[in-house]
């Protein structure tokens, strides 16, 4: 990818550029848990978007996307926002930067990236955290501190992209660490590194390539009924609750909003046995906990659909060791904790059983766990 970028930036720009990259993420557990000021348990993969950058002496930004054979040109006032939505993305990274009192001028960049789009490996964090960290190193030396490019990043999405996310996305694209995966406490946004060197396994993600078109606001619903019981409970947020709390209350709720709070409750549980799993080197407990998970995401909170529960149960029936919904659910990947001397049965399997009675095969893709915003030497 470096000497693609590279020989198209000198063909355009005639110059030599700096090459940067950060990572798509995946979350091995800790789902819905975010805006239960719950933990998530992300890390940065081997997929990235990589850029090739140089200040051009203007006030101008010049840009071309390879992926979709694009080009865009903007300046960096507020009035000068692009109307591609691929270079909004970088627009809101300049901006941000600027609001904050950082240093953004004129450059001329070509990026590209292999982070499957539409797989919730979040190709659109990997692209802000790409940019914010080449723009801190190339006009800040560095001065804004990584977990304030993730920020950037986020706030990109919320004013200039439409997208009210939450955080873990950027964290996990700026912050990751080659074998490591991070817990972060949605709450107080602190954080730990805990190893991930799964010697004998690995990771693969099984992509359905579906989405339910879906006629109600269902994440909303989902938070409404958690925030519905976090009140009943008289706590800020369920991170502060207990099954025993949640029993105690039960015939006061709906049986609806219980099973939601229900499973929310029981994610943290898992998120925290995980991090003890890790740290004793036990893989096949960390895969027992994906499992637990998927069935709570499918029968509590009710975010599965037909496919990702078909690949679940193809997953159990090939001898995986753990697998689980990805990402906010009715579509989309599962992620599977894979012994390496089942990967290839596994794989062949899901295609061909999920191929015959869905009609597509499945996209298939092997991860590991990386490091993530950084500089191309």
């Amino acid at each position: 990818m470096k000497n693609k970028l590279s020989e198209e930036f000198k063909n355009r720009f005639d110059a030599e550029p700096l090459f940067y990259a950060s990572a798509g993420r995946i979350n091995l557990i800790g789902e819905h848990t975010d805006y239960n000021g719950g933990f998530v348990f992300p890390g940065a993969i081997d997929k990235v978007i990589m850029a090739a950058i140089a200040p051009n002496d203007t006030d101008k930004v010049r840009m071309y996307s390879i992926d979709i054979d694009d080009y865009a040109e903007f300046g960096l006032n507020e009035a000068d926002a692009p109307e591609a939505s691929w270079a909004r993305y970088i627009f809101g990274v300049c901006r941000e930067i600027l609001k904050r009192g950082g240093v953004v001028k004129g450059f001329n960049a070509v990026f590209a990236g292999n982070v499957p789009l539409g797989a919730g490996l979040s190709s659109s964090a990997a692209l802000e955290s790409c940019f914010a960290f080449a723009l801190n190193d190339l006009f800040n030396d560095n001065q804004i501190d990584k977990f304030e490019l993730a920020k950037i990043g986020q706030s990109t999405e919320h004013n200039y992209c439409g997208v009210n996310c939450g955080i873990m996305d950027q964290f996990a694209s700026v912050m990751g660490q080659k074998g490591k995966l991070m817990r972060l406490d949605c709450r107080s946004m602190e954080f730990e590194y805990f190893p991930f060197n799964p010697e004998g396994y690995e990771l693969v993600l099984i992509d359905s390539r579906v989405k339910h078109e879906l006629a109600d606001s269902p994440y909303n619903k989902r938070r409404q009924s958690c925030e519905r019981v976090a009140k009943r409970l008289g706590i800020e947020t369920l991170r502060d609750a207990t099954m025993e709390m949640l029993d105690s209350i039960r015939t006061d709720i709906t049986a609806e909003d219980y099973f939601r709070a229900k499973f929310v409750i029981e994610e943290k549980s898992r998120v925290l046995a995980v991090c003890d799993a890790l740290n004793a080197g036990d893989y096949e407990t960390v895969g027992k906990k994906m499992y637990e998970t998927h069935h709570g995401l499918s029968y509590d909170y009710e975010v599965s659909c037909e496919e990702l529960d078909f690949l679940n149960d193809i997953a159990k029936e090939c001898g995986v060791s753990g697998s689980r919904i990805m990402g906010g659910g009715f579509g989309g990947c599962t992620i599977n904790l894979v012994k390496k001397d089942l990967r290839d049965s596994f794989i062949k399997t899901a295609k061909a059983k999920f191929n015959e009675k869905y009609g597509h095969e499945p996209s298939v893709y092997p991860v590991v766990i990386s490091d993530g915003a950084h500089k191309e030497e």
